[in-house]
């Protein structure tokens, strides 16, 4: 996908009355748009890094594309842009439909022991397609309106050309772990489970 200019001018009035999604300490860093669109800006934060060469908003833009080829649901890329400011970059996407499985677990009457297995089945999924999502969390993981479940924030991740070997799967699996730790949901979450089923094969 080509990366067309976008002046802060332009920017801004793209922006209009959007509503800031997340956030961090240089400022706005994912806007929803009032058509319902989603404008995710990149910040390249040191001057030396791989992202000089590699951005992470190309890794972004790549890996949403890679993963509709191998089937599996995720958010539309629309435009790619190199904004005004230095080593800023932005993608500008039509967001997956449905909830995050973190929206759906805060809901009354949802339980695990229902639920696990279709997560199971996707992260089992993703593992024999040789995908490894690095931010593979409840909050990263969507459920469509016609109950498939897919991805989205999609920048730390790396296809390869066969199933994970094991080790890596240890490896996402840690990552899922602390994420659960840091979100206070060890009381809730069956992450015993979770890792009993997908180190079974």
């Amino acid at each position: 996908m080509q990366c067309s200019r976008l002046s802060q001018a332009a920017l801004n009035q793209m922006i209009e009355g959007a509503r800031v999604l997340e956030a961090d300490s240089f400022g706005p860093k994912v806007y929803l748009l009032q058509n319902g669109n989603i404008l995710k800006l990149f910040r390249r934060k040191r001057i030396f890094s791989s992202a000089m060469f590699r951005p992470y908003s190309k890794r972004f833009i790549n890996n949403a594309v890679e993963l509709q080829k191998l089937g599996v649901p995720t958010l539309h890329v629309l435009q790619y842009y190199r904004l005004q400011a230095p080593g800023m970059t932005a993608v500008l996407y039509q967001p997956l439909p449905g909830e995050t499985l973190r929206q759906i677990a805060n809901k009354e009457g949802f339980t695990w022991p229902q639920a696990l297995p279709e997560l199971v089945g996707l992260i089992q999924s993703l593992h024999k397609l040789g995908i490894y999502f690095r931010s593979l969390h409840l909050g990263n993981i969507v459920v469509t309106p016609d109950n498939r479940m897919g991805l989205i924030d999609v920048s730390d991740m790396r296809f390869l050309r066969a199933p994970l070997p094991r080790h890596l799967v240890k490896r996402n699996l840690r990552h899922f772990a602390r994420y659960i730790a840091r979100e206070n949901l060890n009381d809730s979450f069956p992450m015993e489970a979770l890792e009993q089923a997908l180190l079974a094969s």
